[in-house]
């Protein structure tokens, strides 16, 4: 393990120069103090977690103090948001630090939200405040406990710096990880200003260095947008299968990598609901959680666009039409080991949207009906559930279905079922309630909850002795709080 000054800078996105990202110092906050931290992302880094409560670690995530190789950069791009362009958007309140590699030689950038205003801060203050860093924190771990792609978290450091939202709230930084911060609204940016060099020196920077063997097709440029389609598919797959609502799909907020970054207004669903929006400022529903799917593609397909001098369009348009038959491909997959199931059969889709669709009417917590479904045998389990719902002879009808697709599936060994079904089925999710008690206690002076909460969401599908009280229904309260991008 590896202490605070032995990480190992090289900075391969700042070397692209000025015309991608400006030079600029973090502003430190007052009085800097670990919130959270993430022991498994910070071993990404090989760094002893020991470090994360030295005075040393929370300035260095506070804008304090720097190391020698690190070269702070705030990115440019643009993008759609709600479905209009925007011509400049960029690094608005995050920097880029640098990208450290590993003893495994994987770079991982050194990303740090909320360290003050850089060029593209559009009038902001350039802070992040507490609770919304407490949120991207808890959601990028929790993701990735749950096998979801995903930015990684490594810790959020609280101050007592003052900033002003609705109301006067307290500044904090998240130090965020990912292989690379590069989203679509990288590509569009150089496409729509018509700087058609960096636009091409970005794409080299990108094929080379993050999907290197695309570069070995005849291709490279239409073999790298197939690889970012399908890695697309598949994030979105399981965004709709574990029943998270991004909120804010803008083209900004999508990866390159196709892994979930930029959190905001999310939210996991509790009862569900295919048309929940998780965004207050969300008028009009563009980015509902069944939205979600639709959206990816016309996000793919602006991505498309900014793609055309490298690519034709006739092969841009074959490569789009690959992403909805991979997404159903991939979620109808995971919802079958959802149910259990270890084969196939054409009447699957149906099973699952009528459950849905009687999950729907009824309000049914969408969590533990499937962590319940794999607690004891099929017919046990749908006698357990029935009282859940208000139409209980459709749900017989559908429970006898079910029971006979499992008959067919062949496994009789009840013990291997549940340990089948409980691998895939969480207990505990990052419902907004949790989070929301965890921000309040930590606005008044105590993480305990915080980091309480972040260890019992890095074992969502383990049964936690004493943690009952967190895999819980949410009360009503719960289930209605409004989040919006405000942060």
């Amino acid at each position: 393990m590896k202490a605070l000054d032995e990480l190992t800078f090289d900075n391969r996105f700042a070397r692209l120069g000025d015309a991608f990202s400006a030079h600029v110092l973090p502003e430190p906050i007052d009085n800097p103090r670990l919130v959270v931290a993430s022991p498994a992302a910070m071993a990404l880094l090989d760094l002893d977690p020991a470090v994360a409560d030295t005075q040393e670690f929370a300035e260095l995530f506070s804008g304090h103090k720097l190391w020698a190789d690190a070269e702070p950069r705030a990115m440019v791009y643009s993008g759609h948001q709600f479905g209009g362009y925007t011509p400049q958007l960029g690094d608005g309140r995050g920097l880029l630090l640098g990208e450290v590699y590993n003893n495994a030689g994987e770079h991982w950038d050194l990303h740090l939200k909320g360290a003050g205003q850089t060029p593209f801060s559009r009038m902001g203050d350039g802070r992040a405040v507490l609770r919304s860093s407490i949120r991207e924190f808890l959601a990028s771990e929790a993701l990735h406990a749950l096998n979801i792609p995903t930015s990684r978290a490594a810790c959020v450091i609280g101050s007592d710096t003052p900033v002003w939202r609705e109301k006067q709230e307290r500044a904090a930084m998240v130090l965020r990880l990912a292989p690379s911060h590069i989203r679509f609204g990288h590509f569009e940016y150089f496409y729509y200003t018509k700087r058609p060099e960096q636009q091409k020196l970005l794409g080299e920077h990108v094929l080379a260095l993050h999907f290197p063997e695309c570069l070995e097709q005849p291709e490279p440029y239409l073999a790298m947008f197939r690889e970012i389609v399908e890695r697309n598919a598949e994030l979105i797959a399981k965004w709709q299968a574990y029943g998270f609502c991004h909120g804010v799909m803008n083209t900004d907020n999508m990866s390159i990598l196709g892994i979930t970054f930029d959190f905001g207004p999310f939210a996991f669903l509790d009862d569900f609901d295919a048309s929940f929006i998780c965004n207050h400022s969300d008028d009009q529903g563009r980015y509902s959680f069944s939205n979600q799917v639709p959206v990816g593609q016309w996000n793919l397909s602006a991505l498309a666009q900014a793609l055309t001098p490298f690519i034709s369009v006739e092969a841009l348009r074959e490569t789009l039409g690959l992403y909805l038959p991979l997404f159903q491909a991939h979620y109808l997959d995971l919802m079958r080991r959802r149910f259990g199931f270890t084969s196939a059969e054409d009447d699957d889709q149906q099973l699952l949207e009528q459950l849905l669709q009687l999950m729907q009417n009824s309000g049914v917590d969408y969590t533990l009906f499937f962590r319940h479904l794999g607690e004891q045998s099929p017919q046990q389990a749908i006698a357990r559930l029935r009282d859940d719902f208000v139409d209980i002879k459709g749900f017989d009808a559908w429970g006898e279905r079910y029971i006979a697709r499992a008959a067919r599936d062949g496994d009789a060994d009840q013990a291997q079922r549940r340990a089948r079904m409980h691998a895939v089925n969480p207990l505990y999710i990052l419902r907004n309630y949790l989070a929301q008690r965890a921000i309040e206690a930590a606005q008044g002076g105590d993480y305990s909850e915080v980091r309480r909460l972040h260890a019992v969401l890095s074992k969502p599908f383990e049964e936690q002795p004493g943690m009952e009280s967190y895999a819980e229904r949410p009360p009503e309260w719960g289930k209605h709080l409004e989040i919006s991008c405000s942060s």
